[in-house]
């Protein structure tokens, strides 16, 4: 199931995009991350109301497609600014998480600040930069190479895999941003 954090993030950015029912709405955030954090009516619709009473968003009835009325949810000027204040401010979680953090990416661009944008960027390039495993010996972080069994060794290499081409990408879009800001 998504988290809080990130699935308040996601409503958020969603939403911001354009009022949508909850159904709808739902179908985004499984797009987006149901298939490795599925996400409930009994994690939505309480965050929603969450959202609602502390005026983050709005909900009024609109005509539905056959004679059922349906209930649309548009995010409000406070909703926007808790938004923007995750998406400069991600929590470290939100950044060391790749789940959470290609929540954050999603929605990356409604901050118009290049140098915001970079910012978190460059977090995550400090993170994934920094020497982790899944496996140690002692506080030593090991490698595919140093580990016999063959499962956790292709969980290494996959690691090494996607953490290499996520550093370039980021190093990548970071020089791109720069050269925005500088021309």
């Amino acid at each position: 199931m998504a988290s809080g954090g990130d699935l308040t993030l996601m409503i958020l950015g969603f939403l911001n995009r354009r009022p949508m029912h909850g159904y709808e709405l739902k179908s985004r955030l499984t797009a987006l991350s149901g298939h490795l954090r599925p996400v409930s009516d009994g994690a939505l619709y309480p965050a929603i109301a969450r959202l609602e009473a502390k005026g983050l968003l709005e909900r009024h009835e609109e005509e539905g497609a056959a004679a059922a009325r349906r209930q649309v949810l548009t995010i409000t000027a406070e909703g926007r600014e808790e938004l923007l204040r995750r998406l400069r401010e991600p929590s470290e979680l939100d950044i060391s998480d790749q789940t959470r953090f290609f929540a954050l990416l999603t929605f990356l661009s409604a901050l118009e600040d290049p140098s915001l944008q970079a910012g978190v960027l460059r977090r995550r390039l400090d993170f994934l930069e920094a020497p982790a495993s899944f496996f140690y010996e002692g506080d030593r972080p090991l490698r595919a190479e140093e580990v016999s069994d063959p499962f956790h060794r292709g969980m290494l290499l996959v690691a090494r895999a996607t953490g290499t081409a996520e550093r370039q990408w980021l190093k990548e879009t970071l020089a791109e941003l720069s050269r925005g800001r500088d021309a």
